[in-house]
């Protein structure tokens, strides 16, 4: 063999290697960005999302997607939002100044009424003040979004301080254990608001009893639910002591995989369902909302355990789709059908925000 010949197998070979996805280094934002936009781009215009007359805003697709967006915007250099962020947004600008916007739920009744509606409230809040954010100031519907959430606030019983929320018994967002994690986002929107909201005097009282709702809660919650009560920690002054920040964080290690990542059954004992695909080893989903977390609450890219989560991450785009694949927890969808992705759109918008974040956070 000559030495031409040697360099052209070596070179093969490495090739051969940088196909396995355990060893691939980089990841591709615009790929990404290209995924989530085109899933955004089906779900203004599917029938079922826009029930209400305006696209809804979902936890496993346009919550994710509103987080996210920004932050790879930035990343690609692109200079304005996507049309897809604008109809989200306005959406929820919409649906806010509404008068009773109950009226938008056709076809549900009862006590179910109250729970979308809580839910509505509390994201539209979250994603209108975390907007905001980034202008320095509130607007008009965001405070808005705001006010009504806090009108909604349950005041007696176990769940005082916290929100109703959709109970569909679909896991990991709709279920009766989901109300804290709803609580969770509030705590986060209430931090996340700028100019200095969470200190108004007229919120005290709300946000203490929201604080001690999430303390008193957390120790019957999944660790999926506690990993945004620390999310929101690192927002809203004083609502996590640092003895809880630190068991979260112990858990989370301790519950690492081998491999780098964290499987679905690490972060809960959900529901058996015989109908959901099999969820065996380290989860993308799983995987993502960890390292996101971690990174929010303030652990370095250059710790091990979350370098070895983002090198899992990493590893685990596809290179054709630009997304990250995660499997519903609850049924069998029809390949093509539009909920056959909805947890893939939650760990691609997640998976983002954490490899963008590992960058920023680098030493």
């Amino acid at each position: 063999m000559n030495k031409n010949t040697g360099r052209v197998l070596a070179f093969s070979a490495v090739l051969a290697l940088l196909s396995i996805p355990s060893l691939r280094a980089e990841w591709n934002p615009k790929l990404a960005a290209q995924f989530m936009d085109a899933r955004q781009k089906a779900w203004v215009t599917w029938p079922r999302a826009n029930e209400s007359g305006v696209p809804c805003v979902s936890c496993h697709t346009g919550m994710p997607y509103l987080l996210a967006r920004p932050a790879l915007r930035q990343a690609l250099g692109e200079k304005a939002p996507t049309l897809y962020e604008d109809v989200l947004l306005a959406g929820l600008r919409a649906t806010v100044m509404r008068t009773d916007a109950k009226d938008l739920f056709k076809g549900l009744k009862g006590l179910i009424v109250d729970q979308v509606y809580g839910a509505q409230a509390v994201l539209s809040a979250l994603l209108l003040a975390n907007d905001d954010a980034k202008h320095g100031r509130l607007s008009p519907e965001a405070e808005k979004a705001l006010e009504r959430m806090w009108t909604l606030q349950v005041q007696t019983g176990d769940a005082k301080g916290s929100w109703l929320w959709s109970d569909f018994d679909l896991d990991p967002w709709e279920t009766k254990d989901a109300t804290f994690y709803g609580a969770a986002l509030g705590a986060l929107a209430t931090g996340v608001a700028p100019e200095g909201y969470q200190a108004r005097p007229e919120l005290r009282e709300n946000i203490a009893a929201l604080t001690a709702y999430l303390r008193g809660s957390q120790q019957t919650q999944p660790l999926h639910n506690r990993l945004f009560l620390l999310w929101a920690s690192a927002q809203l002054r004083d609502l996590l002591p640092n003895a809880d920040r630190q068991a979260i964080l112990h858990e989370v290690k301790r519950k690492q995989q081998d491999d780098g990542g964290w499987t679905l059954a690490s972060l809960g004992a959900w529901k058996q369902r015989p109908q959901a695909p099999p969820a065996t080893g380290s989860n993308s989903y799983a995987t993502a909302v960890v390292a996101f977390t971690l990174e929010q609450a303030g652990v370095r890219s250059s710790d091990p355990m979350l370098a070895r989560g983002i090198a899992w991450l990493k590893s685990r785009q596809d290179p054709q789709t630009g997304s990250w694949t995660a499997e519903s927890m609850n049924h069998h969808h029809e390949p093509g059908s539009m909920p056959a992705l909805f947890m893939s759109d939650a760990a691609t918008g997640f998976a983002t925000m954490a490899l963008l974040a590992g960058e920023q956070n680098k030493p």
